[in-house]
């Protein structure tokens, strides 16, 4: 391969991935309107682990989209500790949303248990 045709190549990926970064900011948006259209304050609580980088993540995407949460620690907080145990404990973030307990975060699973 010639260093034009890699050139190249590196450029049409770079254009590729920029799209698909641009399509996945786009859903992303749709998604925390979505959620915003539902949620009233008191609808979402996430039980986190401050080591946890999906709870780090899903802090990070609730507070873009402006979706209102609350969250509480489970290694500095006994009653959230509590929580998590009573609720399965299997990881973090657990979320609680209109009192159904969710293990992991995925926005379009929330938006459908606020629809409900």
């Amino acid at each position: 391969m010639k260093w034009k045709d890699g050139l190249s190549l590196a450029l049409i990926c770079a254009v590729v991935l920029g799209g698909v970064h641009l399509l996945q900011s786009h859903a992303s948006g749709a998604q925390g309107e979505a959620l915003r259209a539902v949620v009233r304050p008191g609808d979402i609580r996430m039980l986190s682990s401050e080591t946890c980088i999906y709870c780090t993540r899903a802090r990070a995407w609730l507070a873009e989209q402006q979706v209102p949460f609350t969250e509480c620690t489970i290694e500095t907080d006994r009653a959230c500790l509590a929580e998590f145990q009573a609720r399965g404990g299997l990881g973090t973030p657990t979320l609680v949303v209109r009192g159904r307990t969710q293990q992991g975060f995925d926005p379009q699973r929330v938006a459908e248990a606020l629809s409900r």
